[in-house]
C-alpha cells in the first residue's frame, strides 16, 4: 500500500466531514441563530452610523466601518470558531475518538477549517451584501477590487485558523474562554474598525498594527472603499505589501506552532482524563 494513502483518505474524510457540518450549521435553527446573531447586530450598528461623516472627508461613518467590520468578523471566527470546537469536543469525548482512529487528527482538523472557513464566507457575504445597501459607499467595482478582497480574506483566514487551533488546545473547557473575549474586543477598539486608527495617539497605533485585526480591516478598506478613502489611513497609503508581510508573518508563526501543540494535546488526551472532565462538568451542574 502506499503511505501516503492512508492520509490521503483522512483528508478526504475531513472534507467530507467539513462539509457536511457546515451544512448541518445553515440548516439547524439554533446553529442558525449563533452564526446570523452578531452579523445581525453588527447590521443594525451600521445602520445607526449611516448618517454621521469623518470630520471634513465627508466619507460616512458607516461606510469606513463597515470592511473593518468584516476584517475583525474573518477574525473572530477564524480565532474562536475552530477553538470552540476543540475545546467542546475535547470535553465530550469527539477529540479523542478522532485521536484512537488512523490519521484520524489529520481528517478532524481539515474537517473544522473547512466547516469555520465556510461559515465566515457565509458571515462575511451577509454583512457584505446588507451592509452595502444600508450604508453604501461600497465600490467593488473592478476585478482588481474583487481580487484584493479575495487575498485579503484568504490570507486572514489562513493566519487566524491556526491560531485558533493553539487558542483550543491550551483549554479544556468552553466555558473558560470567556475571559479571552476582553483582550480581544481591546484589540478592535484599537484597531480602526469603528474609526480611522489615526485619530488615535501614536503608540495606540504602533501596537494595533502588530495584530491581524488592523491588517485585515485595512485590506478591506482597499477593496471596497473609493480611492480617496486613502487619506485616512497612516502615511495615506493602502500599504498592500505590509498588509500581506504582516499576516503572512502571522500565518508562518502560526502554522509552525500549531501542529507542536496539537500533537502535544493529542497525547495528553485519555480516557480518564475525559472522565475527570465529565465528573468536573457534572459537579458544576448540580
Amino acid at each position: 500500500m502506499n503511505r501516503t494513502e492512508p492520509v490521503n483518505a483522512a483528508v478526504r474524510a475531513g472534507v467530507q466531514r467539513g462539509w457536511i457540518e457546515l451544512r448541518q450549521s445553515l440548516t439547524n435553527g439554533m446553529d442558525l441563530f449563533s452564526t446570523f446573531f452578531w452579523p445581525v447586530l453588527t447590521l443594525a450598528a451600521l445602520y445607526f452610523m449611516r448618517d454621521g461623516s469623518y470630520e471634513a472627508t465627508g466619507l460616512g461613518l458607516g461606510s469606513l466601518a463597515l470592511p473593518g467590520v468584516l476584517g475583525m468578523l474573518l477574525a473572530f471566527t477564524g480565532l474562536f470558531g475552530i477553538a470552540q470546537y476543540l475545546a467542546l469536543e475535547r470535553e465530550d469525548g469527539t477529540l479523542l475518538r478522532a485521536k484512537a482512529t488512523p490519521n484520524g487528527m489529520v481528517g478532524y482538523l481539515i474537517g473544522k477549517i473547512l466547516t469555520t472557513s465556510g461559515q465566515v464566507v457565509v458571515q462575511v457575504a451577509v454583512i457584505l451584501v446588507f451592509g452595502a445597501i444600508l450604508v453604501g459607499g461600497v465600490e467593488l467595482n473592478s476585478a482588481g477590487r474583487w481580487l484584493t478582497l479575495l487575498w485579503v480574506m484568504a490570507l486572514g483566514l489562513l493566519a487566524t485558523l491556526p491560531l485558533g487551533a493553539i487558542i483550543g488546545s491550551a483549554f479544556e473547557s468552553p466555558r473558560s474562554m470567556g475571559f479571552l473575549s476582553l483582550p480581544i474586543m481591546g484589540l478592535v477598539a484599537i484597531s480602526g474598525v469603528f474609526y480611522p486608527i489615526t485619530a488615535l495617539p501614536g503608540w495606540v497605533q504602533g501596537a494595533a498594527q502588530v495584530f491581524p485585526i488592523y491588517w485585515l480591516g485595512l485590506g478591506m478598506r482597499s477593496a471596497m472603499l473609493p480611492d480617496d478613502a486613502v487619506a485616512v489611513e497612516i502615511a495615506g497609503s493602502w500599504r498592500h505589501w505590509e498588509t500581506a508581510a504582516v499576516l503572512g508573518a502571522w500565518t508562518v508563526a502560526g502554522l509552525l506552532i500549531a501542529p507542536i501543540v496539537l500533537r502535544r494535546m493529542a497525547r495528553r488526551e485519555s480516557g480518564a482524563n475525559l472522565a475527570a472532565r465529565r465528573e468536573k462538568a457534572l459537579q458544576r451542574a448540580y
